[in-house]
């Protein structure tokens, strides 16, 4: 196929997901409230009104529907399609229920694990994670507990972190991205395919949920997105490579919620109940806007995605590109804080 139809093609593919995404969004807000899907501000709150949750299913279904048809056009992906999507579909539906009337944690980390399981048994789990020119690590015997430990480690971690307005669909939107441009470089359409609807779709629901949102995603649309950005990898060939990438784009909020999880836990805390003490929650309490924290997470985000990518697009520059992103993301490790103890240090600012 010439450049021209691909490239039309491909803007037909990615606007629809957008509109898409963008209406139903749109039309879940009375829908959702009607089913009582709806979140009351208490002292843990990050916003201050009655807000429907359950926009995420925007995102959900746009997806589903865009690998069905990747499938159609190219059923030789039926099975890693399936490995992927079917268990995060399992997950978000019953993230649906815990957003209608809420579930035990037990219940939700048996879902996750089981769905883990389930896509690591279609996808084989990973092996190895290139760290580009520097090293590339070998997982042996522990590449299957590794491999669940971050789908369900980073599934739960988009849900801690989908706590003001468009943090979790900015985040979601540029890993998507990241993913449909390295499945390009990989040969692998239909991945590609779904990851460019995803994050098209995750873009779409912002138009909503961007400050003041009008909607929250939930757990239906968070733990989906977490769930499927663990598993879109793993799907692609080149797994060594893409997983690492993944990660790197999704450094701050793996960065986040594991600072504090070992903060909470040294303080003896329950790391499973509700709290504001998130560094992206710590900025709302000093002043900081919703928009102003999400487009920071996302500018750190974005940072590494473009320096993890250009290798891939243009290997002479794999080397400088690595020591880039290594000390992007150690600087970043040291701004967050640093932005924390200073908004801290000043007098309270409105959150909204």
């Amino acid at each position: 196929m010439s450049p021209l139809p691909l490239v039309l093609f491909w803007s037909v593919w990615s606007v629809t997901a957008l509109v898409a995404s963008g209406v139903l969004a749109s039309r879940l807000i009375g829908w959702a409230a009607s089913r009582g899907a709806v979140d009351i501000p208490n002292a843990r709150s990050s916003h201050t009104r009655a807000t429907p949750r359950g926009g995420g299913l925007a995102i959900v279904a746009v997806t589903a529907v865009a690998a069905t048809i990747a499938c159609i056009l190219h059923p030789e992906s039926n099975r890693p399609v399936a490995g992927m999507l079917l268990p995060a579909v399992v997950v978000a539906g019953v993230s649906w229920i815990d957003d209608v009337r809420s579930l035990s944690g037990r219940v939700r980390f048996a879902v996750h694990l089981g769905c883990a399981l389930a896509a690591v048994a279609v996808l084989g789990p990973v092996r190895q994670v290139s760290l580009g020119g520097f090293a590339c690590l070998d997982f042996g015997h522990a590449a299957w507990p590794l491999t669940l430990l971050w789908i369900v480690g980073l599934t739960n971690a988009f849900n801690f972190m989908d706590g003001i307005d468009g943090m979790a669909g900015l985040t979601a939107a540029l890993a998507g991205a990241t993913l449909a441009a390295a499945a390009v470089v990989f040969a692998s359409p239909a991945v590609g395919g779904i990851a460019a609807a995803f994050a098209m779709a995750a873009c779409g629901f912002l138009a909503c949920n961007w400050q003041p949102a009008r909607i929250f995603m939930g757990d239906v649309g968070s733990a989906f997105c977490g769930f499927l950005l663990a598993v879109l990898p793993m799907a692609l060939p080149q797994t060594a490579i893409s997983t690492p990438l993944t990660a790197a784009v999704l450094w701050p909020f793996i960065f986040d919620t594991g600072l504090t999880i070992i903060r909470r836990g040294l303080k003896r805390e329950n790391i499973f109940q509700a709290h504001r003490s998130h560094l992206y929650q710590r900025l709302v309490i000093a002043g900081w806007s919703h928009r102003a924290v999400s487009s920071l997470y996302g500018a750190l985000a974005l940072v590494t995605a473009g320096l993890t990518l250009a290798p891939l697009f243009a290997p002479a520059v794999r080397r400088p590109a690595d020591v880039a992103t290594a000390a992007s993301i150690a600087l970043g490790t040291l701004l967050l804080p640093t932005l924390v103890w200073g908004a801290e240090r000043k007098p309270p600012g409105v959150a909204r």
